[in-house]
C-alpha cells in the first residue's frame, strides 16, 4: 500500500506519447497485484485454467506489457525478494484483509450481490509463489528482461532510474520517491488508464514542499509506513508541518514525548540505504512464438488466436527494423 501522500504530493498528466522511446522499471508486484485484482469475470473470480490455476496475471503480462511496447515503452520488471522483518506487522494485518474479503466475497456470491462480490473478490487478491514464478516465465517467452531484487523491488527499481537504466519507475506507490526515485509514473498498466498517466518527479516535490528527501522519509515515518505506523492522528500535511517546524523526526518526537518502538535511524536506512542488486543484465529478445503458444495455450487454456495476435504485435513493432532486438 506504500506511504499515503497523496494530499501533498503534486502530478503531472502526461500521455502514453511522452514515454515513447524510454525505458520503465516496474514494480512486479505492485503491477502484477493490479493484474490479479482487475482481470477478472464480473463476479469477482479471477480467470482460471482447466485446473483452477488463476491466469489473470499471465493475461495482463502478455495483453498490457504489449499495450505498452506497442507505444514504444521498454518495460523491465523487478521482483522483491526478501522482506525486512520490520515489515511482518504490515503483511499480517493485509492477509488478515485478504482472508476477511474472501469470506465477504463467498458470502456476497451466495447472496447473489454480483456488484459486491467482485468488489470484495478484488480485495482478496495474493501473490503465491506459483504467480511469482510463472510471470517470470512467461516473461523471458516474451523476451521481457526481469530483475530479482535482493529486498524490495521499489528499491532496485528506484535505482534503475538513478543510475540511468530506466527513465522512471511504473508503480502505484509513493515510497518509490522515499527510496530515491528521480521519476515515477502512476496508471501505466491499468485498465483504462489511457490518458490518465500521472508522472511524480522527486526533485519537483522536494522543491515544492521545501523539504530535502531525508525530510521527506521523516515525514513518511510520522505518518506510517509499510515498516512502521507512524503516529497516530498525524497525516501527510500536519506531519509536513511539523517536520518543517522542527527540521527532523528525532526533534518531532522529542516535543511530543513520543518514543518508536524501533529506532528511527533503523527505519531511515531502510530507505536511504537500501539493499539493491548492482549486477544486472538487461536485455530484449525477441519472442518465442511456440513456447508461448505451447505455455499459455497448451497448459493453461488460453485463445491461441489472441496469443499470436499479440506475439505478432510485438515481432512487428516498427516495420523499418528487421527485428525486435534490433528495435531495442
Amino acid at each position: 500500500m506504500g506511504v499515503k501522500f497523496r494530499d501533498i504530493v503534486s502530478t503531472e498528466h502526461i500521455k502514453f506519447e511522452d514515454l515513447e522511446g524510454k525505458t520503465v522499471a516496474l514494480d512486479a508486484a505492485n503491477i502484477i497485484y493490479q493484474f490479479l485484482s482487475s482481470i477478472r469475470q464480473r463476479d469477482g473470480t479471477p480467470l482460471m485454467d482447466h485446473n483452477g490455476r488463476v491466469t489473470s496475471h499471465f493475461s495482463g503480462i502478455l495483453y498490457r506489457t504489449t499495450s505498452l511496447i506497442e507505444r514504444g515503452i521498454k518495460p523491465i520488471y523487478v521482483f522483491d525478494g526478501q522482506s525486512s522483518h520490520l515489515k511482518k506487522d504490515t503483511q499480517a494485518k493485509r492477509n488478515e484483509v485478504k482472508v476477511q474479503s474472501e469470506r465477504r466475497w463467498k458470502d456476497a456470491l451466495e447472496e447473489g450481490r454480483i456488484e459486491d462480490a467482485r468488489k470484495f473478490a478484488v480485495r482478496s487478491s495474493r501473490m503465491s509463489h506459483d504467480v511469482v514464478d510463472g510471470s517470470k516465465k512467461l516473461l523471458t517467452l516474451m523476451g521481457i528482461p526481469y530483475i530479482q531484487a535482493p529486498g524490495e523491488g521499489e528499491a532496485q527499481a528506484s535505482y534503475l532510474v538513478e543510475k540511468g537504466d530506466a527513465w522512471c519507475v511504473g508503480s502505484q506507490d509513493y515510497d518509490c520517491l522515499l527510496f530515491g526515485a528521480p521519476r515515477m509514473v502512476k496508471n501505466l498498466t491499468i485498465s483504462g488508464g489511457l490518458g490518465k498517466l500521472e508522472l511524480i518527479e522527486l526533485k519537483k516535490v522536494l522543491e515544492e514542499l521545501d523539504i530535502t528527501r531525508e525530510q521527506l522519509v521523516d515525514l513518511a515515518l510520522l505518518v506510517g509506513t509499510d515498516f512502521n505506523p507512524g503516529i497516530k492522528g498525524i497525516g501527510a500535511k500536519k506531519g509536513l508541518k511539523l517536520i518543517k517546524d522542527h527540521g527532523n523526526i528525532y526533534s518531532v518526537l522529542e516535543d511530543r514525548d513520543v518514543i518508536f518502538e524501533i529506532h528511527p535511524q533503523v527505519l531511515q536506512n531502510l530507505f536511504l540505504q537500501h539493499e539493491v542488486r548492482t549486477d544486472y543484465a538487461l536485455e530484449w529478445k525477441n519472442p518465442d512464438r511456440e513456447q508461448i503458444v505451447e505455455f499459455l495455450c497448451g497448459e493453461h487454456d488460453f485463445s491461441e488466436e489472441r496469443v499470436l495476435n499479440a506475439v505478432d504485435k510485438i515481432r512487428k513493432l516498427d516495420a523499418n527494423q528487421s527485428s525486435l532486438e534490433k528495435w531495442f
